[in-house]
């Protein structure tokens, strides 16, 4: 079985920001311009993929603090889905941060790596 590589956590995690963010505004009752943050940011995420495949290492560390700064933003509608009692959202939300988490934790040991084939 082979690993996945930072772009492939990361091209899974925006397609999952982009498609669920998007589903959630759509099917929403009443829908918030806010709703679309997840889409704006995996959209842009989305974008520069190509350069984190190539190790740009510009575009990876833009990518990782845009996907540190929607695991964060994340947290708040997870929170309002858990009150609302809000199946949906909460598997929507859910689903988003565990993608980003590991988006997260695949350009971590990217990073890592990248320092010990330095050194």
């Amino acid at each position: 079985m082979t690993k996945l590589k930072s772009y492939q956590f990361s091209l899974i995690n925006s397609i999952s920001l982009i498609v669920l963010g998007g589903y959630g505004y759509l099917t929403s009752s009443s829908p918030s311009v806010t709703a679309l943050i997840p889409v704006i940011f995996g959209i842009a995420i989305l974008g520069m993929n190509p350069g984190i495949k190539k190790d740009n290492k510009i575009i990876a560390h833009i990518a990782v603090l845009l996907t540190f700064i929607i695991l964060l933003g994340l947290i708040m509608p997870l929170l309002g889905a858990v009150q609302r009692s809000d199946v949906g959202a909460l598997l929507r939300v859910s689903t988003m941060l565990i993608t980003t988490v590991f988006a997260m934790i695949g350009f971590i040991q990217s990073f890592k790596k990248a320092r010990k084939n330095k050194n």
